[in-house]
């Protein structure tokens, strides 16, 4: 199928933007990226001098976790060795984002986990994110670019002054699209091995 003049122009302008967003992941730095539920800071989950910066940045909480980014479920897989079989399907077949809880891979920088040595991970659906992470073929570790008591940020004009000046790179991906303007849902598995629903 062949493109029109205006989509071969927004393709080029997205592949720009990745590869600029890419330069920057690769080079301990941090991006600020709508994702398929907010904006959000990113940076690879592996390079502890970009983890320590986002950690400077935001303090994550039980209620808002850093968030790890996977491109696809084996990507996933491949850093959550003991991903349990009922998270596995429900990463498939759930409909809204989802962030499970599940043990991480030593790969996974410590100030990216919790004190019990899991993640928050998500499999994007954004196309935008999993091209990035496809690109520079590393999980990225993301926080909601806001504040407590601050309103969630799902457009750029949402964003506050202050996170984007400590980014080092603003992605111009859907600047003036609304995003769902809600966290993710968030689930772990119990001592019973039963579904726990922490955010819903």
């Amino acid at each position: 199928m062949l493109m029109t003049a205006t989509q071969a122009a927004g393709f080029m302008i997205q592949r720009y933007d990745l590869e600029g967003a890419a330069r920057i992941i690769e080079n301990e730095g941090l991006v600020l990226l709508p994702t398929d539920t907010l904006w959000c800071i990113a940076c690879a989950a592996d390079d502890p001098v970009a983890v320590e910066r986002l950690r400077r940045l935001k303090t994550p909480s039980l209620e808002q976790p850093y968030e790890i980014l996977f491109a696809s479920l084996d990507m996933l897989k491949a850093y959550a060795p003991r991903l349990h079989p009922r998270l596995e399907t429900l990463l498939v077949y759930h409909l809204r984002p989802l962030t499970i809880l599940t043990e991480a891979s030593p790969v996974i920088r410590p100030h990216a986990i919790f004190a019990d040595g899991r993640m928050a991970a998500r499999i994007t659906r954004d196309n935008y994110c999993r091209s990035l992470i496809q690109l520079v073929n590393r999980p990225l570790l993301t926080s909601i670019a806001h504040y407590s008591g601050s309103p969630y940020p799902s457009h750029f004009g949402r964003l506050r002054s202050d996170i984007v000046e400590g980014i080092d790179y603003v992605s111009k991906y859907r600047p003036k699209e609304s995003a769902t303007a809600r966290p993710t849902i968030i689930v772990q598995m119990d001592e019973l091995d039963e579904l726990d629903f922490l955010r819903e």
